[in-house]
């Protein structure tokens, strides 16, 4: 543990001594080797080295004391050991030389009080970051540990949906099912939350396999079918000048690029106007598979464009009224992961586009795929 700054620090304080006597040690052959000389020999330059050690070991009145000392030996030995060899050239490099020493022991003393305030910020930044560890410790063990109450709430409004504990009124089994959704909202915001911990401390991991993002998208639109009649929200798909439905294959992890589908749109989902329109456009190009996702909402604020995939940022517009800020973060770290790019951008006329793209399969993988199931079949 390290000692107080208030208290005495016997240690520092014995260092700081054997110092100090070291700097007179080297004034002590310093003054016996100038004054051994002419007047017109200026030696008293050496007097920088003890001046330096001290600023950098001692405390400030000592390098003051030390700077002060040396300067009027050199000063001295103007008159010692011979006083007829005076003349103006002599004096004027003599003050040359004080004003050298006074100049040597400002700039110590400036640097050690730079390097003093650099490791007090230092000892400041370990403190924060240690302190946002705990955080996150925490916010992680807590996390982990809501899911049990979760779960078991889940599989109870499971029961009495199945009427395991006696008859459930059709208000009520509405009633249910309004639970039975609410909680598993708040599990997925938790695994998301446990997700974006994980994949900042460890890294994201990815199970790698051949995927088709247009069967992605259309699987995962139709499970948020119901969510966007709720909203009155109608979703289409668009697969770019041909509008003929093609794959886009690429080589990634199908779970995880599930998850980002599944982000971004129910991003635009909550974020249009009732009758709107959320077109899904999947384009392949030459290196890239892009997926595009528009609405006609209301668009997103210039200066929040680059902060939005941030986490935990939520922005001020009316875009990002709802939600944590972790979705879009999750979705950057996927995305990421697969060597591809997410961004988002303003419509032409109203609206936000939000896309991404990642690398395209290969053609031997491609290749190697499709002959896999014919190798594997029964001769």
């Amino acid at each position: 543990m390290n000692p107080s700054p208030l208290l005495p620090n016997p240690q520092a304080d014995q260092t700081s001594h054997n110092w100090f006597w070291i700097s007179a040690g080297l004034i002590t052959i310093i003054f016996v080797l100038e004054f051994a000389t002419p007047s017109e020999f200026i030696v008293g330059y050496l007097y920088t080295a003890p001046i330096l050690l001290s600023s950098a070991q001692s405390q400030r009145r000592r390098t003051a004391q030390i700077t002060t000392v040396v300067i009027a030996l050199t000063l001295l030995n103007l008159w010692i050991p011979d006083p007829s060899q005076i003349t103006l050239a002599t004096i004027v490099n003599r003050l040359i030389a004080a004003m050298a020493l006074l100049v040597t022991g400002f700039l110590g003393d400036r640097n050690r009080s730079y390097q003093t305030a650099i490791i007090q910020q230092k000892k400041q930044i370990e403190a924060s970051q240690a302190l946002m560890q705990m955080r996150e410790d925490f916010t992680s063990t807590l996390t982990h540990d809501l899911k049990t109450p979760l779960l078991g709430a889940i599989e109870t409004l499971n029961a009495f949906q199945d009427e395991r504990f006696g008859q459930v009124l059709p208000v009520q089994r509405q009633v249910i099912r309004t639970m039975i959704r609410s909680h598993r909202t708040s599990l997925q915001l938790l695994d998301t939350l446990l997700d974006v911990y994980r994949n900042d401390a460890e890294g994201l991991h990815l199970d790698l396999t051949l995927v088709d993002l247009t069967a992605l998208a259309e699987e995962t639109a139709s499970t948020l079918l119901d969510l966007a009649a709720s909203r009155r929200v109608h979703l289409s798909f668009n697969y770019g000048d041909t509008n003929i439905r093609q794959s886009l294959w690429v080589r990634g992890d199908r779970l995880q690029l599930q998850r980002v589908f599944t982000n971004l749109l129910m991003n635009a989902i909550n974020h249009s106007p009732r009758g709107d329109r959320i077109e899904i456009l999947l384009e392949s190009h030459t290196s890239y598979q892009v997926v595009k996702i528009l609405d006609t909402g209301s668009g997103i604020q210039p200066d929040e464009l680059c902060h939005l995939f941030e986490r935990f940022y939520q922005g001020q517009s009316n875009r990002q009224a709802k939600g944590t800020g972790l979705g879009l973060y999750l979705s950057r770290q996927i995305i990421t992961a697969h060597d591809g790019t997410i961004w988002a951008e303003n419509r032409a006329l109203s609206g936000a586009l939000f896309g991404f793209k990642v690398p395209i399969a290969s053609s031997s993988e491609l290749s190697h795929a499709h002959n896999k199931p014919a190798e594997n079949s029964p001769g």
